[in-house]
């Protein structure tokens, strides 16, 4: 496994400010990643879901704080999934929502 992508994991917090508007305010976290496409099956079962699965990205289990976004080529995904793999290893399952102004995608 080759750990060496970057990715960002997007912390997203929510707040209305005293005019009663929502905000959000981001901090993102640099870490490294094994990025590979989904497997066919995932691709299959993740569309009749109405998801569209693009990546796995592999990580070091403890790394993640449950982020939802994930910043990968100046791309924003959203994690719908993940799955606890051997030896303290977290796979991310991401797609990318088109339209989605809240994750920033487009």
């Amino acid at each position: 496994m080759d750990r060496s992508t970057v990715i960002y994991l997007v912390n997203e917090t929510y707040a209305r400010d005293k005019y009663g508007v929502e905000r959000v305010s981001r901090s993102r976290r640099q870490i490294f990643a094994d990025v590979t496409s989904v497997s066919s099956s995932e691709w299959f079962e993740g569309g009749r879901n109405g998801l569209n699965p693009e990546f796995r990205m592999t990580i070091f289990g403890p790394e993640y704080r449950g982020e939802k976004v994930i910043e990968f080529k100046n791309q924003k995904y959203s994690v719908y999934r993940t799955y606890q793999a051997r030896d303290d290893m977290l796979e991310l399952y991401v797609e990318r929502k088109q339209g989605d102004v809240r994750n920033g995608a487009s």
